[in-house]
């Protein structure tokens, strides 16, 4: 599986706040690399998703940096396609599929099990960077199907 993120959406109507968004799903989710968060996502960042939230906007960049580098080593055929998205003003919200498998290590030892969940996430961009952010990722679909809710009942 490639590492990338593709979208139902032309090529020729994605904004540049759309752009931002599928490059931290591109070449920070899908790949690991979590040098991306330096150029998309302010210095400044206020994050609001649960797990990420930081004391102040550089705990919070070490907590996104985190984030990637976790589910790429979790899911590391991971891919990320923005199915839909909307925009008003600064605000941009998409509506994200992720595939993989879980080859890597998720709350025990990896399953090898297939995975498919959603991701909702709305960003404040600011000079073309992500400046505030709020995500929903869905959890309980990961935790089930890589069998974790199975090892709890």
């Amino acid at each position: 599986m490639s590492a990338t993120a593709t979208s139902p959406v032309s090529s020729s109507t994605r904004s540049p706040a759309f752009a931002v968004m599928q490059r931290i799903f591109d070449e920070g989710f899908a790949t690991g690399n979590d040098a991306i968060v330096d150029e998309v996502c302010s210095p400044d960042l206020v994050e609001h998703q649960f797990g990420l939230v930081g004391s102040d906007s550089a705990e919070a960049i070490v907590h996104v940096k985190a984030a990637i580098r976790d589910v790429h080593a979790a899911f590391p055929d991971a891919t990320f396609t923005i199915e839909d998205s909307a925009e008003k003003g600064d605000v941009i919200w998409v509506r994200v599929r992720g595939r993989g498998t879980a080859t890597g290590p998720f709350f025990g030892p990896p399953s090898g099990r297939k995975i498919e969940f959603t991701v909702i996430d709305i960003a404040r961009i600011a000079d073309g960077r992500i400046a505030e952010h709020w995500g929903v990722p869905d959890r309980f679909a990961v935790l089930a199907q890589t069998g974790v809710l199975d090892r709890l009942v």
